[in-house]
């Protein structure tokens, strides 16, 4: 196990890869907080 393998951790940080070993941080939607429309 080491860089030359696809299955572990190491070897997808050395591929670039991602998978089950290996997986992607998911983005968290940033919410912005808009003010209401005030309507006279």
């Amino acid at each position: 196990m080491g860089k030359g393998d696809i299955r572990s951790k190491r070897g997808k940080i050395w591929r670039g890869t991602f998978g089950n070993s290996r997986p992607k941080k998911k983005k968290t939607a940033v919410q912005t907080q808009t003010e209401p429309v005030k309507t006279d």
